[in-house]
């Protein structure tokens, strides 16, 4: 089969594509035949060499993928050739076949093309376990989002609008701000840390917001620390800045707010089923109209360091694919 190869860290460009062995689905797996895997920013990371978790080179990256099960490994019990499914892995997903252990395989919604499922999986579940399971989000609170044109950022904005929070999203220039607004954000402020926490402020009528979703990092950390609420759930989920932040623990304790932390895929190697069933929820949510994906550009399997680079220089927004 065909896969897309890190032999040395760096840059998108130096990834190879090559003929390889097609896998064997074993025990409790499912071999999948790729329609698309979804390219996101850890990706680049990954092939970087910059991420928490490395796997030994050389090796096929790519988190998320859909496609359809053409064979089954002993002690499946759910799934059969023929099913249509999304999953997330660590690795693996960019390549024309790749074996799913079955616990980690969803079942697509029918009417959900599939391009759309391979990008319900890394920003999505993210989003997820950032407002459900880490902020405890309750409907009529007020969400803060910031890096909000990014993957996570956007399936945050739609996801708290969905569960009937209000929303206010950070942009960088207007066409992303027209962007989050048709994804439901209520208000869109600069993500400027000379502002951000004035804007919040006149926003919520000096309250605060309740949960922030926070993945830019630094000078912006503090000004989203100080324009929490009192009992305000603070969620790091990354610095894209790449300036990690470091706190001033005295706005914690005087607003008694909770600062917490993100890795999502902690989750899924401790509860691949818990994890499953969160991604089988966002599919449902994308059947029903009320969570919509843009895919804004699909390429063939060969031209995944293309498409990776666009990733890595921050030029298109909504979600890519590679279809093999």
């Amino acid at each position: 089969m065909k896969a897309v190869l890190v032999e040395e860290f760096g840059p998108p460009e130096g990834l190879v594509v090559r003929e390889v062995e097609a896998p064997s689905p074993g025990p409790g797996e499912v071999l999948v035949d790729v329609a698309a895997a979804s390219l996101n920013f850890p990706d680049v990371l990954v092939v970087a060499g910059t991420y928490q978790i490395l796997p030994e080179r050389p090796f096929i990256p790519g988190k998320e993928l859909a496609g359809t099960v053409v064979a089954v490994g002993s002690d499946v019990r759910d799934l059969a050739v023929g099913d249509r499914v999304a999953a997330q892995l660590e690795h693996g997903a960019y390549a024309s076949q790749v074996v799913v252990p079955q616990d980690l395989a969803v079942r697509v919604p029918e009417g959900v093309d599939l391009a759309v499922a391979a990008t319900a999986g890394l920003p999505y579940v993210t989003a997820h376990y950032a407002l459900r399971r880490r902020a405890q989000l309750r409907t009529g609170e007020t969400v803060l989002v910031t890096g909000a044109t990014g993957g996570v950022g956007a399936a945050a904005v739609q996801l708290a609008k969905a569960w009937g929070a209000t929303v206010i999203a950070t942009s960088s220039d207007e066409s992303g701000a027209a962007v989050l607004r048709e994804q439901g954000a209520d208000h869109v402020i600069a993500a400027d840390p000379g502002t951000l926490r004035d804007e919040v402020r006149r926003l919520t009528d000096g309250r605060g917001v309740d949960v922030a979703v926070e993945a830019i990092g630094g000078d912006l950390f503090a000004q989203v620390l100080r324009s929490m609420a009192w009992e305000g759930r603070l969620v790091v989920v990354g610095f894209a800045s790449g300036d990690v932040p470091q706190m001033k623990t005295g706005h914690v304790l005087v607003k008694n707010i909770a600062v917490t932390g993100l890795q999502v895929s902690d989750y899924r190697d401790r509860d691949p089923q818990a994890f499953s069933a969160v991604i089988g929820e966002i599919l449902e949510l994308i059947a029903a109209g009320r969570v919509n994906v843009d895919v804004a550009s699909r390429f063939p399997l060969d031209e995944t360091p293309k498409a990776l680079g666009l990733i890595a220089s921050r030029a298109v927004r909504g979600r890519i694919v590679v279809e093999p």
